[in-house]
């Protein structure tokens, strides 16, 4: 017997990970990641005086977030995204943060006041990403 309730794209059991949100969150995190590596690679030797952190780390951090705001790309442009791909995602932002604090308040490399202020406020504008990723991923179950 057919159902005449149409069933809600939002319910645990009509989708999985490939919801619209789950891609969205994974499309915000890409452009930011994108963003931030991107001037982080390419201003790097501007930007070691006012922050005091070496050239080589920005740039490496920042080809590394570009590299990964790739990988959210391509996760977000699948039609259905593996639950721990973005579990893996949400793994790896919680790590970066909690090391972008240690960075921020250990004063590794010697950090200006706007260096410190800008690791912290970076891994701040992460926190919120991040909680949509696993609360996108958690509603699609």
């Amino acid at each position: 017997m057919a159902s005449n309730t149409a069933r809600s794209p939002i319910a645990p059991d009509a989708v999985g990970a490939g919801t619209p949100a789950v891609r969205l969150a994974l499309r915000v995190d890409a452009l930011a990641c994108a963003a931030t590596g991107g001037l982080l690679a390419a201003a790097s030797p501007w930007l070691t005086g006012p922050l005091g952190y070496p050239v080589p780390f920005l740039a490496g951090a920042g080809l590394f977030l570009v590299a990964f705001a790739g990988f959210l790309a391509w996760l977000a442009a699948r039609g259905r995204v593996a639950p721990s791909a973005v579990r893996f995602v949400v793994a790896l932002n919680a790590a970066w943060i909690i090391a972008s604090a240690l960075l921020a308040f250990s004063g590794a490399f010697g950090p200006t006041l706007l260096g410190t202020a800008a690791v912290a406020v970076q891994a701040a504008a992460l926190a919120p990403i991040t909680v949509a990723e696993a609360l996108a991923l958690r509603r699609a179950r």
